[in-house]
């Protein structure tokens, strides 16, 4: 202690300056935000709370410890005088004086990312109490089941799986086809928290956040008000159910780039062809503008992720990446396309996992995964032409989807055979 006392300004001096400023800093700027809600422990009181935990690492982990249990006194007592006044504890000031004496500590360990991030993070917390508030909200019981399903399925199931194969075939790898089922789930996580943010704004914002989370869905529900609500639904559900082809698209090619981006690149001439002939056929109108007065409803997505859905996108991407891996030894690359197509009627996106996890192990070139994401894609509009003509049992409507998803399906076949001439 008396040679930290006794410091020339030399280099070692000067570090420990910038450790006492960066934790007085950061103290300030925490206690910026309570002063400003007018909170008892403000900028002064949360800068002192700092300094002190900095300091009691510059002396050593027991001053340390010593000065945590200073704050706690402090805290105490300032809680202590709310309580005689009637008024409510200051839990979450208490907290983040807490941490703010950790974010001293840090600083005066010699720590820069971690006590930086930790009050900005703390600040963040503070200052976003209503959006925080009414996010928990409004989410409802099934919401929150689905974040915690989705948070074992990451944390503690992935990590104890196997990471190399469990059958002398060689088919099956328990860690690697998870995390791809994973990933799967976390982006349709991410789309129906768009959609629930944004979903019900419009035809176009329907239609395309309904289609992220599920195509399929957007496809079947619009095909029923077509049925139940006459010809004032045709106009929106069309257009609605094209867009919710453009979202498919982009969630499979985005889908392919993670797992694969060679194999992206193969199909992103054939994709993109797609996607725009798509955007057009959703954004073009076919009646007068006059006509377009009935708005899209709301669609009915009630989960974001389901122990049931889980089981079924690992049941079947398990039964298409051991399919598919079998029918390419049989037959080679032919068998793996076919595979895929068939597997494009169940999920495209689980074909799109399936092609980009077999190419990046080497299993099939990037070509031979860009086919089977088209394919996929192809059998996948044909599916939902079927849900279309048994649901809606509107012969124009009808019509009209043949006419437009017909298009794209030539237009994605013929990019297939543009890009062979490059290949």
């Amino acid at each position: 202690m008396p040679h930290l006392l006794n410091q020339s300004l030399s280099p070692t001096y000067l570090k420990m300056l910038l450790r006492l400023g960066l934790a007085l800093a950061l103290g300030v700027f925490i206690g910026l935000e309570r002063e400003r809600r007018g909170k008892e422990a403000g900028v002064r009181t949360f800068a002192f709370a700092a300094l002190l935990g900095c300091m009691g690492s510059f002396l050593g982990e027991s001053y340390a410890l010593m000065s945590l249990a200073l704050l706690g006194l402090l805290t105490f007592f300032l809680n202590w005088e709310r309580t005689r006044e009637n008024a409510p504890a200051e839990l979450t000031t208490s907290a983040a004086f807490f941490v703010v004496g950790f974010v001293g500590i840090l600083c005066g360990i010699g720590y820069t990312f971690l006590p930086v991030a930790a009050a900005i993070a703390t600040a963040a917390l503070l200052a976003w109490k209503q959006p925080l508030t009414g996010f928990s909200l409004g989410l409802t019981e099934v919401e929150l089941r689905s974040a915690i399903l989705l948070a074992i399925l990451m944390f503690i199931i992935y990590p104890v799986l196997p990471v190399h194969s469990i059958d002398p075939w060689h088919l099956i790898q328990p860690r690697t086809y998870w995390g791809t089922v994973i990933l799967i789930a976390m982006i349709g996580f991410g789309n129906y928290i768009l959609w629930r943010l944004y979903g019900d704004r419009g035809i176009v914002l329907n239609g395309f956040l309904g289609g992220l989370v599920n195509s399929m869905l957007v496809t079947t529900e619009l095909s029923q008000r077509v049925r139940d609500a006459g010809d004032a639904m045709d106009e929106p559900a069309y257009r609605g159910i094209m867009l919710a082809v453009c979202a498919k698209f982009i969630r499979n090619g985005v889908l392919l780039g993670i797992l694969s981006f060679a194999s992206l690149t193969s199909c992103i001439f054939a994709l993109g062809l797609m996607l725009v002939v798509s955007l057009g056929f959703a954004l073009v109108p076919r009646q007068k503008k006059e006509e377009q007065t009935t708005p899209i409803p709301s669609l009915k997505i009630n989960t974001p992720f389901s122990l049931w859905g889980a089981g079924r996108i690992a049941g079947l991407f398990l039964a298409l990446q051991v399919g598919a891996t079998l029918a390419q030894r049989v037959l080679g690359s032919a068998g793996f396309l076919a595979v895929s197509f068939v597997g494009g009627f169940a999920s495209s996106a689980i074909v799109a996992a399936s092609a980009g996890i077999s190419a990046a192990h080497g299993k099939i070139s990037p070509v031979t995964a860009g086919n089977a994401v088209i394919l996929a894609a192809v059998s996948s509009i044909l599916f939902s032409l079927i849900l279309i003509a048994r649901i809606a049992r509107k012969r124009k409507f009808v019509i009209s989807l043949v006419f437009a998803l017909g298009a794209v399906i030539l237009i994605g076949i013929s990019g297939l055979a543009i890009r062979s001439f490059f290949y």
